[in-house]
C-alpha cells in the first residue's frame, strides 16, 4: 500500500505521491496511514536546520491525526466507514505522502545551504500541504465514526488550525538566508568576503566540520548535474555559486579540521582501449581533453564537441579556443565522418556510448564557472592554496594539496583556476617529501591538472618529467607510484613529450618495474602509460632491451584479469610496428600465444589486437611468420570469422591476413616461393 522510494533516486524537493486506488480495503488504508503518520512523527528528534517552526507544527498535527487512525483501527469493525471517510482518508494519504518527502528533504545530509536558499519555495509547500489537510477533514464525518469525543474534539480542532495556519519563511532563517546572499554578492564584485560572517552562517546551519562541508559540496554537485539535464538555468546558477562558495569555505575555513576519507579520490585509471588505435588525441575534444560524442566542426576547421564549444559560444567568445582565430561563423557543422568513426570504434570494442556521452556532458559542463560569483571564489580558494603550497607548515601544505587533489579532480575552470595561481611549481617541490601522505596528495593533484592543456606545458616547462618518473621508480606508497604512472599517461598524449619522456633514462624501465611489482592499479597504468610513450617509436628499443616484451607475454599467458590481457597486447601490437619489435616478439616465441589468443579471447578489443600483431609480424618479417600462420589449419576459419562478424578495423586486417595467406599457399604449391616476399608486399600495398 505504502510505496517505498529509495531517497538517493528521489529528487530534492520532488515529491512523487500517488493515491491509493478506489476499491482499496479500509483497513489497508487505515494501517497505510498509520505507518506514514508514525514515519512522520518519528522525525520530532531530528535537527532541523531550516523550517524549524513549520517542520515542528506539520508534525504536531499529523501526531493527533495519529491517533484518531490507531483509535479507528482497534475497532473491530472498519468496512462499515462511510464513503465519505474513505474519501478522506484516501486524501490524507496523498498529503502525508508529501508531507513526509517534504521532512525528509528538510533533514537531508549536505543539502542545508541548498534548503536555506529555497526558503520561500519550502514555507510556501508546507503552507499548501496544510491546507491539503484541511480540506481532507472538511468532508471528514466524524460524528459518524466510532471514536471518543476528546479525540474528535482534538481532530476538529487540527482542521480548523489547518485551514487558518499562517505558514511563513521563520525570521532567523530569512536573516541568514540575507546574509548567505550578500556574502555571494561580494565575490561577484570580486571582493573576499570577511571570514566571520560567513562563519555565523555555517553556524547557523550547523556545517562545523570540513566533512559536513564536504557533504554540502558533493550534494550540491549532483544537483548541478541533475539540474544540467534538466536545462534549469536559473536553479544551475544558484547551485554552482553555492558549490563555489562551500568549496572556498572547505579549503579556507576548515584547513585545520580532521579530513574523513570516506571517499578518497580514486586513483583513475586511463582508458587504454578508447585511446589505441589511433593517435591519443584524434577523438578527444580540444576543451573538455574527453571523448567527443558529437564532433562539430567551427569556421577555422577545428573539430570540438558539441557541448563543450556550445558552452564556450554561449558564454560570448566569438574566438576558436584552439587557435585563437576569430570565428567568421557561429555554424557548427557535424563532422559525420569523424562521428561514425568513433561510433563504430566504440561498437567494435563493446563500450557503451551512452557512457562516455554521460562522462562528456559532466565534465563539458565545467568548461566556465557556473556563476561569477562561483568564479571568484574559486580564485580566491586557488590563491590561498597556492600560498599555503609555498609557506606553510608540512601540515598545510599536505592539506592544500588535498584540496586541490579534490578541486581539480573532475571540473575543467577549476584545473585552469588552480595552473593560473601557480600550483604545478610547488606541487612538483613536494614530490620529493619525505611524508608519503605529502608525495601522495602531490602527485594526485598534479596527475588532476595534468589533464588541462596548460598543466601539461607547466609541468614540461619546470622540468617535472624527471621529479613524475622519480616517484614512479621511487615512491614512498604503491599509490603514489600508480598515480605518477596515469601522470605519465597524461603526458605522453602530446607527441613532442613522448619523445621527452623517452629520454629519461629512467622513465620506461621505471614502468616497467612498476608493472613486474605493482597492484593491479598500477599495472593498468603502467600499461597505459607505456602506449602512449611508445606511439613515438624510437622508444621501442628502450623498452625492449629492458625486458617488456618477456613481461607482456607472461601477463597474457597468466593475468586473470581481461582488461591487464588486453592492454598488454595493445602495448605488444605498438611494438610490433617496428621491425625490431616484431622480431624480439617473434623470437621471444609470442606468435603461438597471440594466435591461442586470438581464437580463445573473448575481447573484441583483444582479438583486434591479436590480429593487428599478426600482420605486423607478417609485414616486418616475411616467409618464416606467413609460412607458421598458413601451416595453422584452424587459424584461417578464425580469420574468416573476424572478417564478417568483428568491427571494421579488425575485419579490414582479417582480410588482409587472409590475402597474404592464400597468396602464400598459391605460390608454395606453384614453386614460386622465390617470387613470394615481392608477391606479398604487393598484397599489402594494395590494401
Amino acid at each position: 500500500m505504502l510505496k517505498k522510494y529509495d531517497q538517493n533516486a528521489r529528487r530534492i524537493l520532488k515529491f512523487p505521491a500517488v493515491h491509493p486506488c478506489q476499491d482499496v480495503n479500509p483497513a489497508t488504508l487505515l494501517r497505510s496511514l498509520i505507518t506514514l503518520s508514525n514515519s512522520i512523527t518519528n522525525y520530532q528528534s531530528k535537527y532541523f536546520a531550516t523550517q524549524r517552526k513549520n517542520a515542528r507544527e506539520s508534525i504536531r498535527q499529523i501526531t493527533i491525526l495519529n491517533i484518531l487512525f490507531v483509535a479507528i483501527m482497534e475497532n473491530d469493525d472498519v468496512s462499515g466507514l462511510p464513503d465519505t471517510a474513505l474519501l478522506c482518508f484516501s486524501e490524507l494519504h496523498h498529503t502525508l505522502q508529501k508531507i513526509l518527502f517534504l521532512i525528509e528533504d528538510c533533514t537531508r545530509d549536505g543539502a542545508r545551504v541548498w534548503l536555506l536558499m529555497k526558503s520561500h519555495f519550502v514555507a510556501t509547500q508546507f503552507m499548501t500541504l496544510i491546507r491539503s489537510v484541511a480540506t481532507a477533514l472538511d468532508i471528514l464525518p466524524l460524528n459518524l465514526i466510532k471514536v471518543s469525543l476528546e479525540i474528535k474534539e482534538l481532530v476538529e480542532l487540527v482542521a480548523k488550525q489547518a485551514g487558518k495556519a499562517k505558514i511563513e519563511v521563520d525570521h532567523d532563517d530569512d536573516h541568514a538566508m540575507k546574509r548567505v546572499l550578500l556574502i555571494l554578492n561580494q565575490f561577484e564584485n570580486r571582493f573576499e568576503p570577511d571570514s566571520i560572517m560567513i562563519k555565523r552562517v555555517l553556524y547557523y546551519l550547523r556545517i562545523n566540520s570540513w566533512s559536513d562541508c564536504h557533504n554540502e559540496i558533493r550534494f550540491l554537485d549532483d544537483e548541478i548535474c541533475s539540474e544540467s539535464l534538466d536545462n534549469n538555468e536559473r536553479d544551475l546558477c544558484l547551485l554552482s555559486t553555492l558549490a563555489g562558495f562551500m568549496r572556498y569555505c572547505r579549503g579556507v575555513l576548515f584547513e585545520n579540521c580532521v579530513i574523513e576519507h570516506s571517499d578518497n579520490p580514486i586513483t583513475e585509471r586511463p582508458n587504454l582501449e578508447i585511446l589505441s588505435c589511433l593517435n591519443p588525441e584524434d577523438f578527444r575534444c580540444p576543451i573538455s581533453l574527453e571523448l567527443m560524442t558529437d564532433p562539430v566542426t567551427v569556421s577555422t576547421g577545428q573539430t570540438y564537441d558539441r557541448v563543450s564549444i556550445q558552452k564556450w559560444l554561449k558564454s560570448g567568445n566569438l574566438i576558436c579556443p584552439k587557435t585563437g582565430e576569430k570565428l567568421a561563423t557561429t555554424e557548427l557543422v557535424p563532422n559525420i565522418n569523424l562521428r561514425k568513426v568513433i561510433h563504430q570504434y566504440c561498437i567494435d570494442h563493446g563500450i557503451t556510448m551512452s557512457k562516455f556521452q554521460k562522462q562528456s556532458r559532466d565534465i563539458s559542463s565545467t568548461i566556465l564557472p557556473g556563476s561569477p560569483a562561483s568564479a571568484a571564489a574559486i580564485k580566491f580558494l586557488s590563491d590561498y592554496l597556492v600560498r599555503r603550497l609555498r609557506n606553510g607548515t608540512e601540515k598545510q601544505k599536505s592539506r592544500a594539496a588535498y584540496e586541490i587533489r579534490l578541486l581539480a579532480k573532475s571540473n575543467i575552470y577549476n584545473r585552469f583556476c588552480l595552473i593560473g595561481a601557480g600550483a604545478i611549481p610547488p606541487l612538483l617541490s613536494l614530490l620529493s617529501s619525505s611524508d608519503s601522505t605529502i608525495q601522495e596528495n602531490a602527485i594526485a593533484g598534479l596527475l588532476k591538472l595534468s589533464k588541462h592543456s596548460n598543466g601539461k606545458k607547466m609541468i614540461i616547462n619546470y622540468n617535472g618529467l624527471n621529479s613524475i618518473v622519480n616517484v614512479v621508480k621511487n615512491g614512498l606508497k604503491q599509490e603514489a607510484k600508480q598515480i605518477a604512472a596515469a601522470t605519465v599517461f597524461y603526458l605522453s598524449s602530446v607527441q613532442t613529450n613522448q619523445k621527452l619522456i623517452g629520454e629519461i633514462p629512467d622513465a620506461i624501465p621505471a614502468l616497467i618495474e612498476l608493472i613486474k611489482t605493482g597492484t593491479s592499479c598500477g599495472k593498468k597504468n603502467s600499461l597505459a602509460a607505456l602506449f602512449g610513450i611508445l606511439v613515438y617509436p624510437r622508444n621501442h628499443e628502450t623498452a625492449i632491451s629492458s625486458g617488456i616484451i618477456p613481461l607482456l607475454s607472461n601477463l597474457i599467458s597468466t593475468s586473470e584479469r581481461p582488461e591487464i590481457v588486453t592492454d598488454s597486447l595493445g602495448v605488444l601490437a605498438t611494438l610490433a610496428e617496428s621491425f625490431d619489435g616484431s622480431n624480439n616478439i617473434f623470437n621471444n616465441s609470442c606468435l603461438p600465444l597471440v594466435i591461442k589468443t586470438l581464437q580463445t579471447s573473448p575481447s573484441r578489443a583483444a582479438k583486434e589486437y591479436s590480429v593487428s600483431i599478426l600482420l605486423a609480424l607478417c609485414n616486418n618479417l616475411g616467409n618464416e611468420v606467413v609460412a607458421a600462420l598458413a601451416n595453422n589449419a584452424n587459424l584461417i576459419g578464425f580469420l574468416y570469422t573476424l572478417s564478417t562478424s568483428g568491427g571494421t578495423q579488425a575485419g579490414k586486417k582479417a582480410r588482409t591476413l587472409i590475402r597474404i595467406m592464400h597468396r602464400y599457399h598459391e605460390t608454395s604449391s606453384s614453386g614460386l616461393r622465390a617470387n613470394w616476399d615481392s608477391s606479398r608486399t604487393a598484397t599489402v600495398h594494395s590494401c
